[in-house]
């Protein structure tokens, strides 16, 4: 009864989403936009089902948290009664600061025609670039008031790229048809949901470790007040804030001062800059990478004091592409690593064993930290499995980004109780 009171209701205030009286869309502030996501077991990245296309069809596409845009294939299986090319040098070209003219000598379909807009596309995990088509398109996502999904709203001329095919040949998920770009550029999910909507410039991420089992969820809107209360538990409460900055990637970036694992110090981060050549600086925060990645010099300190943490009798023959293993058996608990942000006094972000560790085969896990060389594209990557089972608040408007410094597991909370995404 409870529930079927609370659909009544959201169903009953749909109705005030929006102002009518204004051009642009603008969403009350009280509601959220709601993106399931899922881990995909093989290769540790997550993905999520997009809603494109007319009539709506899911898409599974790869979470990217610096792309640019949403890019698909459009070469197979793109079939849509909406679909559209903006000409070149258009208002729509412009938004997605892109001045080339493209041409397509084939028949038309979608990601193929002539006079429109060539747009690049990245796959996140190799670095492989492709040039296609800009496109505009339907697509839905599900709105929320607080933890129950709502209906799905629309946005009917959504931005973006028509890619090649060979995009989807390595370091992708199984199945997957494109990647959904959370950057900073004017046409990323993000951007376009918060500008169709008159969002917040805010989006949280919460990504599930289970692959299996349950689905994570990106929240687009003002989730710390809106999610501040679940079940009886402030999840929100504890959030330390840290300065973003964006390189000229378009990377989202944040300032490590300094790092420990059990309170032992390891090489301060700000000596490892000063002597690295050609890399771009700071701490990058990916979804691109399944595992933390550090240059050489800060690797071998990190994984010399986190190997001196262990009993020496634990440790076995490493497996590629890890450097220390270790069986599970002879250890009570995991080294904690502590990330002490932008100043030696400044917030800390804390990051469990469990976190840092991946198990290889029965009895037998891995520090799950990878050596990413002398001129890494960051002195660290923060991957997507020190993301899982935590809050994460991607704070736009205000340059900073928001970090629970407790876990979601001290509530009794997973990412996957947040909201009911059955049927979804």
């Amino acid at each position: 009864m409870a529930s079927l009171l609370y659909f009544l209701v959201l169903s009953l205030s749909c109705s005030f989403l929006f102002s009518p009286s204004e051009s642009n869309n603008v969403m009350n502030p009280a509601y959220m936009l709601v993106l399931p996501t899922q881990k995909d077991a093989s290769t540790g990245l997550h993905w999520t089902n997009l809603l494109k296309r007319t009539p709506l069809t899911q898409v599974p596409v790869l979470v990217d948290l610096n792309g640019n845009q949403v890019w698909l294939n459009c070469e197979q299986h793109y079939s849509s009664k909406t679909y559209e090319a903006p000409f070149c040098h258009s208002a729509q070209c412009f938004r997605a600061n892109t001045h080339q003219c493209l041409s397509c000598p084939a028949a038309t379909r979608p990601g193929c025609h002539k006079n429109t807009c060539g747009l690049m596309s990245t796959n996140p995990v190799t670095q492989q670039n492709g040039l296609g088509e800009l496109g505009q398109d339907v697509l839905g996502i599900h709105i929320s008031l607080g933890t129950q999904l709502g209906e799905v709203f629309t946005v009917p001329q959504f931005l973006f790229s028509c890619a090649p095919s060979f995009l989807l040949q390595k370091g992708l998920p199984k199945n997957i048809e494109g990647v959904a770009g959370l950057g900073h550029a004017p046409i990323s999910l993000a951007n376009q949901l918060a500008s169709h909507f008159g969002l917040q410039r805010q989006f949280t991420t919460c990504l599930s470790r289970y692959s299996s089992s349950s689905k994570g969820a990106i929240i687009f809107g003002d989730a710390p007040n809106n999610l501040h209360e679940f079940h009886g538990h402030a999840i929100f409460h504890d959030l330390a804030y840290t300065p973003l900055t964006i390189t000229p990637q378009g990377e989202y970036n944040v300032r490590v001062n300094s790092m420990r694992i059990n309170q032992y110090s390891v090489a301060p981060v700000k000596k490892i800059s000063s002597t690295t050549v050609g890399h771009s600086g700071g701490t990058m925060i990916s979804t691109s990478t399944p595992h933390m990645v550090l240059q050489q010099s800060l690797y071998e300190s990190f994984v010399q004091v986190f190997a001196q943490q262990l009993p020496k009798q634990s440790q076995v023959k490493a497996l590629a592409p890890f450097e220390l293993c270790f069986r599970t058996k002879n250890i009570s608990e995991y080294p904690s690593v502590e990330l002490v942000m932008e100043k030696p006094n400044g917030p800390v972000w804390r990051i469990s064993g469990e976190d840092l560790t991946v198990q290889t085969q029965p009895g037998v896990s891995c520090l799950a930290v990878v050596n990413g060389g002398m001129q890494p594209r960051a002195e660290i990557t923060i991957g997507a499995r020190q993301l899982e089972e935590n809050l994460v608040v991607f704070d736009l408007a205000k340059s900073r980004v928001g970090f629970s410094t407790s876990p979601l597991s001290s509530f009794g909370v997973k990412c996957g109780d947040l909201f009911n995404f059955v049927n979804v």
